[in-house]
């Protein structure tokens, strides 16, 4: 009876463990995101601008105008995930903490950038007027991703699992997101966000 009761509770230990490493990666439950785009519909964004944004086998893609995808909802402390391609000539980016929805700009937001060709390094994986990237990564003509960190001043950006920002600054405390499309083929696939 001994010997049942512990093969029972090992067998618990273990399952229960397993079962903890499977649903926390990175140590967060999968349950704290929310995603705003699957694919599937454009629910949870507002169009600003001219950009001919459409959906295109589970991808929201643009290639003319100039505009954004706007969260309807606003952030404050918040981790955001983004998968997205663009061709070597595009001109795109992730907005954050947006304080003026209807006339964006990286001066009333941060603008964590997708432009490989920018000789300035505010290109992809920089934050324009707040961090340089040098050398900059190139996100052209593949499938890339951006985990990205604003927490009170501080402000993170991964590019494709390597760092590129960690810097303090405290310009913008809460707005919504905003996916850009300037010039070139631009497509996001996902796009999921957790509050801190």
């Amino acid at each position: 009876m001994k010997r049942l009761l512990g093969t029972t509770i090992s067998l618990l230990i273990v399952a229960f463990t397993a079962y903890g490493c499977a649903t926390e990666p990175s140590g967060q439950t999968d349950a704290a995101w929310t995603t705003l785009f699957d694919g599937r519909n454009l629910d949870n964004w507002n169009q600003v601008g001219d950009a001919n944004w459409q959906l295109v086998d589970g991808v929201v893609q643009a290639d003319k105008g100039s505009g954004f995808l706007v969260s309807k909802t606003s952030y404050t402390d918040f981790q955001i995930r983004v998968e997205f391609w663009v061709d070597p000539d595009a001109n795109s980016g992730v907005f954050l903490r947006i304080s003026e929805p209807q006339k964006i700009t990286s001066t009333n937001s941060y603008e964590v950038n997708i432009v490989d060709k920018r000789p300035d390094m505010y290109g992809t994986g920089a934050i324009v007027n707040v961090a340089k990237v040098s050398p900059v990564p190139q996100a052209g003509g593949k499938w890339n991703t951006y985990e990205i960190t604003a927490q009170g001043s501080h402000l993170t950006v991964t590019f494709n699992g390597t760092r590129t920002v960690d810097v303090q600054d405290s310009k913008h405390a809460s707005g919504p997101v905003g996916l850009q499309h300037a010039a070139g083929l631009v497509k996001f696939r996902k796009v999921q966000i957790r509050k801190l």
